[in-house]
Parts: C-alpha cells; sequence; structure tokens
C-alpha cells in the first residue's frame, strides 16, 4: 500500500463475519454500538487530518476498541486479532508473527500493558509486512 492508495476499512459486517469465522458461531454482541465506533476509529479525521496516520496506526485503533471496548459478550480477543488480520489483508499487509507473538500482543492490550494506539502501532510495524 502507497501513501496515495485509499485505505480500505472494515465494516460492521465485516466485523461480524471475522466474529463468526474466528468463534465458529455468530458472536453474541452486548453492544453494537461499540462494534461500530471500533469499525469507525481507524477511519477518525480532525481538522481535516487522520488522527491515524499510517497503516500500522489504523490497525492498531482497530484492534484496540475491539479488545479493550467489550463488544461481545465472549470472543473480543480473538474478534480483534481475527479483524486486525482482515484489515491489513484488505490493505495489502501480512502478519507475520507467530502465534505466541500474536497472542502476547493481544493480551499486552487486553490486559493494559499496551495502552496507546502509537505503542500498539509500533509492536504491529514489526509484526505485518506488505505482501
Amino acid at each position: 500500500m502507497n501513501d496515495d492508495e485509499p485505505t480500505e476499512f472494515l465494516t460492521l459486517e465485516d466485523i461480524l463475519a471475522v466474529g463468526k469465522a474466528y468463534l465458529g458461531r455468530r458472536p453474541q454482541v452486548r453492544d453494537y454500538g461499540i462494534l461500530e465506533a471500533a469499525a469507525g476509529r481507524p477511519r477518525a479525521v480532525v481538522f481535516g487530518e487522520p488522527v491515524y496516520p499510517d497503516i500500522h496506526f489504523k490497525a492498531g485503533a482497530l484492534l484496540h476498541s475491539l479488545v479493550k471496548g467489550h463488544a461481545l459478550v465472549d470472543g473480543n480477543k480473538r474478534l480483534g486479532l481475527g479483524a486486525l488480520r482482515l484489515f491489513y489483508a484488505l490493505n495489502g499487509f501480512t502478519v507475520i508473527a507467530d502465534d505466541d507473538q500474536k497472542f502476547e500482543l493481544v493480551m499486552d492490550v487486553a490486559e493494559g500493558r499496551l495502552v496507546a494506539v502509537e505503542d500498539i502501532a509500533a509492536r504491529l510495524e514489526k509484526f505485518a509486512r506488505h505482501s
């Protein structure tokens, strides 16, 4: 993805489909508003400028919102990881982290060891490569 290529964002329907794929069933949603907000967060613009300046910041914002927002009754971490992978794939990136690294990343976000989107983005930059 070049800077001049438009970013592909996930929709609420995409996120629900990821949930079904990763959970093996239709996700039990506690709050659709939180899911919609999570889908919209990577697109945020303030004074005409994107809040999240690159693909890794956008991915970090998505992951943080899905993992910490607790929109589902169960499966928020799995949903976050699945949505992250789909978001990257739609934008020409592959997550190259091994299972242990992915688990550690998601748990660090879930347990509050990674809070700032810029810190999540820095970790993601090491784990994603342009396809």
